[in-house]
């Protein structure tokens, strides 16, 4: 029973007889190390989905010069990044690559 199921396997057995390993068991520490992985994950809300707009195309008057605005969708985590996202992607309308920013949904 070297596996990681059956590793699994006798700490639910162990949990249903409600049997509390010896101190320093090898049973002992699995069970430990299961315990501090179960709480890990926190919060799910930390990636939001974000909508990137051409800054070129949006400062400029979009009617008369290009067709439209060029946008995307992606990710972002809340944590690491908190201010607006800024990344240089290719403008289909301008035909190079500019400056995308974060816009409001």
């Amino acid at each position: 029973m070297g596996s990681v199921n059956g590793k699994l396997l006798i700490l639910h057995l162990c949990e249903i007889v409600n049997f509390v390993p010896k101190l320093g068991s090898k049973i002992e520490e699995l069970s430990r190390s299961k315990i501090q992985r179960r709480f890990m994950a926190k919060g799910k809300d930390v990636r939001v989905i974000v909508i990137l707009e051409c800054t070129s195309c949006a400062r400029n008057d979009v009617n008369k010069e290009s067709p439209g605005i060029s946008r995307y969708i992606t990710q972002k985590n809340r944590h690491n990044t908190p201010g607006r996202l800024e990344l240089r992607k290719f403008c289909r309308y301008c035909n190079k690559h500019t400056i995308h920013g974060e816009i409001k949904k």
